[in-house]
């Protein structure tokens, strides 16, 4: 329909089944000039007698177009229809003779082509359309200009259709604009508020402008049965996990992945990239899409980065949603995270105070007259090479083994995690009650999505691979050096109980209407950054051969693409059929040697001119990061996200680099500002490169030694010259071979702010040694993770965190400032 809108001279916000209509006429307060009309109505009649006008049409100001004015006209030169003989001959269906108004007759054409409606008219001249609408049996609602805004909350909201016309521009709130609401604009400019303008808090005013779809429809619309739905709410669901099953025989559609050059204060957008791009590829080319986008953290949300649902015209909705709660996985992940801390430290306190013959009564009691072993505690005696599952068959010794961890609490590893930035909470020392009776010890939390949970929902591709996973976690050594697991503690079926929901994707909407999931969000610095598994693995089934899946990389390329690929995709058995590199202008100004910028300050002109040199240099950290994409096979395809401040020649200088380092196409990207149609040549670009065969490979072989694969990474990915191993990294090394663990893939926990292991330097550095200070492993997780440099794994408030801009209106509940 948006076509024939445009071809029809009416303006069309979105394409949608009509089902209603709101028709509203804005006038003037009327000034009557009687001298003026007086030589109008003289001028009408001569053009009445003059045989050589064939029509009259009156383009003059609503506020002194009268019924005796309009009535001077001849009915068979009346061109608008507005004469009372017209009006009536329209009213009683007589449309032989007279004049239908063109744009009544041009909005009649239309409804009649896609739909019933139902019209609220106001005002003068627009009788004619509700008796129109009326005889062709649309219903419709009528209401005095009076009565307008009142109307807008309970009629124009549930519209499909707005018609305006009118003589002047006139402002509308974001909140009466439906989802899907197509606007035929018969009158002069209709501006909605603020939506059209960028600046802060826009964001949060389009997000609450648009009522998303009910979730029920959407999942209607994308394949899902009621069944495979838990709804909460209106406008998000968790999907289970067997269509899975049930599509199994269903192709794969194809999977591209967003990443982005080496990121920046000024940010590259590759949230709002994900999202434009999937309204381009369902709402412009309707082939079917999805994207797969990590929970942020409330930590950053409310400390300085601010939410991550996307920004303008392309973000996720209902935005607030997407950016606190959701559905709880975090707090799910919290909640499994510190029940196993505590475990930790209540385990070592009671086998501190009790004797082996008191643990293993306490730990294996008698009830109802029986004794037995759990589910759980047979496993650890299998682990423990003792075969039998009488209690009491076991020996001293053997009661010895089942009932000491031994942990050493210098060497637990598990820390407990809080969904806030808290630096107070970096180092804290528990265990300080008299209750403890002395068994106090230094430890710390950590961010909630650092949390080693985070990582396994995102890795698993089920329900059962999640357990198995969580019993696998390694929570610290035992005095003899041993590992001591989830398993061991006894913790393992709690953890998946508390994760049971967690690990089902949540469904969500576009602005546009397409589907979104949203599932796991790990950090891409200090684990590998990416949405989960089992969301691209529904997706891509739900799309289908011909459609496509959407993911995002956390930070630049080097870092979140790299772990996507020999992280993510090795778990999960998935190739990527095309990479999306995001950049900015400014960005890579800021990479070719452009000044610092500070939060809340204006930015330097270096980034608001056009300044072709700092570009050009910034354009080797672009280069770099197209060379990392082909080192694993996979075409690349550049998305340059626009400002207005980009001038037309540093727009072409970007593009002309990114062709000539080797990208199949560079394409500059509108998507903030014009949503899914802004990103219509990215969506044609991007269909064209995953069309063909791709090599993809992995960086290394699993079977590499952990110092050649760091080795690899680092100079392959990074551009350092070699690796520095501290005594410490090796001796961990040494331990993780003779553990068995050498097998597991790399996740390099290193700074996301540049190529090399420091912040500051932009660009592509070159001439260095990466410092490997420490090496962990995240056993259920399934990856080794070295640690550059010193990385913290709890954020800390600035001065002024966002918290300050974000507030609820107890009237309405809208929250404000969150964006």
């Amino acid at each position: 329909m948006e076509e024939e809108l445009k071809n029809s001279s009416v303006s069309s916000r979105n394409s949608s089944r009509l089902n209603s209509i709101v028709l509203v006429l804005f006038n003037h307060v009327k000034t009557w000039c009687t001298l003026f009309i007086s030589d109008v109505m003289d001028e009408v009649q001569r053009l009445n007698e003059d045989p050589a006008v064939h029509a009259v049409l009156l383009a003059l100001p609503l506020s002194i177009l009268s019924r005796r004015l309009l009535n001077t006209i001849k009915p068979e030169k009346d061109v608008d229809g507005l004469s009372d003989l017209n009006v009536g001959r329209m009213i009683s269906g007589d449309l032989s003779e007279g004049f239908l108004s063109p744009v009544v007759g041009a909005v009649m054409e239309l409804l009649a082509r896609y739909g019933m409606c139902v019209c609220v008219c106001a005002g003068v001249g627009v009788g004619v359309l509700s008796s129109l609408i009326t005889t062709a049996n649309m219903p419709r609602h009528v209401v005095h200009p009076s009565c307008l805004h009142v109307l807008f909350l309970c009629q124009v909201r549930q519209a499909d259709v707005l018609v305006a016309m009118g003589t002047g521009p006139v402002a509308l709130p974001q909140t009466c604009f439906k989802p899907g609401m197509t606007l035929i604009n018969c009158g002069p400019a209709v501006t909605p508020g603020a939506a059209w303008k960028r600046g802060a808090g826009v964001d949060v005013e389009i997000s609450r402008a648009q009522v998303p779809k009910p979730i029920w429809q959407l999942a209607e619309e994308v394949g899902l049965l009621p069944q495979e739905l838990e709804a909460y709410g209106r406008s998000k669901a968790k999907v289970g996990l067997a269509l899975l099953a049930r599509l199994r025989h269903q192709p794969n559609g194809k999977y591209v992945l967003v990443a982005g050059i080496t990121p920046t204060p000024l940010g590259e957008g590759k949230s709002t990239v994900t999202i434009g791009l999937v309204q381009a590829l369902s709402a412009h080319l309707k082939l079917n899409s999805f994207a797969c986008l990590r929970q942020p953290s409330q930590g950053p949300t409310f400390g300085v980065k601010g939410g991550a649902a996307g920004g303008g015209y392309a973000q996720v909705i209902p935005m607030e949603e997407f950016n606190l709660h959701l559905t709880g996985d975090i707090h799910a992940i919290t909640a499994a995270n510190n029940l196993v801390a505590a475990a930790v430290d209540a385990r070592i306190l009671h086998e501190a105070t009790q004797s082996d013959k008191a643990l293993y009564r306490r730990l294996v009691p008698t009830i109802n007259g029986v004794r037995r072993f759990s589910a759980i505690q047979l496993r650890r005696l299998q682990r423990l090479g003792i075969n039998k599952s009488d209690p009491g068959a076991l020996t001293p010794e053997e009661v010895s083994s089942f009932v000491r961890l031994d942990i050493d609490p210098a060497k637990v590893t598990w820390q407990r995690v809080i969904d806030t930035n808290d630096r107070f909470l970096r180092k804290v020392t528990i265990g300080q009650a008299p209750t403890e009776k002395g068994h106090s010890r230094q430890t710390q939390f950590d961010i909630a999505v650092a949390s080693e949970i985070m990582a396994i929902l995102a890795l698993a591709d089920g329900l059962a691979d999640m357990k198995a996973r969580l019993g696998r976690m390694v929570v610290g050594s035992s005095r003899s050096g041993q590992p001591v697991t989830a398993d061991d503690l006894g913790v393992t079926g709690a953890l998946a109980v508390l994760m049971k929901d967690a690990v089902k994707p949540t469904l969500m909407q576009s602005l546009e209407g397409t589907p979104v999931f949203v599932h796991a969000g790990p950090f891409a610095n200090i684990a590998h950054g990416n949405s989960s598994i089992l969301a691209d693995r529904l997706a891509l089934k739900l799309v289908g051969e011909e459609g496509y899946v959407v993911t995002e990389a956390g930070f630049g390329a080097d870092i979140g693409m790299e772990k996507f690929f020999n992280v993510k995709c090795r778990a999960s058995g998935l190739r990527p059929d095309v990479v999306v590199l995001v950049a900015t202008v400014r960005a890579l100004k800021m990479h070719g040697g452009g000044p610092s910028v500070t939060a809340g300050l204006p930015l330097p002109r270096e980034y608001t001119e056009e300044n072709l040199k700092l570009v050009s240099e910034g354009c080797s950290n672009l280069k770099k990061q197209i060379e990392i994409a082909h080192l694993f096979g996979v075409p690349v395809v550049v998305a340059l996200n626009i400002f207005k401040t980009d001038t037309q020649a540093e727009i072409d200088l970007v593009c002309r680099v990114a062709q000539a380092s080797g990208a199949e196409a560079a394409v500059p990207c509108h998507h903030w500002a014009r949503g899914g149609r802004g990103s219509v040549d990215l969506a044609r670009a991007v269909k064209e490169a995953a069309a063909w065969e791709n090599g993809f490979r992995f960086l290394y072989s699993l079977q590499t030694p952990i110092a050649e694969k760091i080795r690899t990474i680092a100079q392959k990915v990074y551009g350092a010259d070699d690796i520095e191993l501290s005594p410490e990294a090796q001796a961990k090394i040494d331990y993780y071979n003779q553990q068995g663990y050498d097998t597991l893939p790399i996740c390099m926990a290193k700074t996301h702010l540049s190529l090399s292991h420091i912040p500051d330097k932009k660009g592509v550095p070159t001439g260095f040694i990466l410092p490997i200070r420490d090496i962990r492993a995240s056993i259920g997780a399934g990856f080794i993770y070295p640690l550059v440099g010193t990385m913290s794994t709890m954020p800390g408030l600035p001065t002024r965190p966002c918290f300050y801009d974000v507030d609820l209106d107890p009237a309405t509940e809208e929250i404000s400032g969150l964006f």
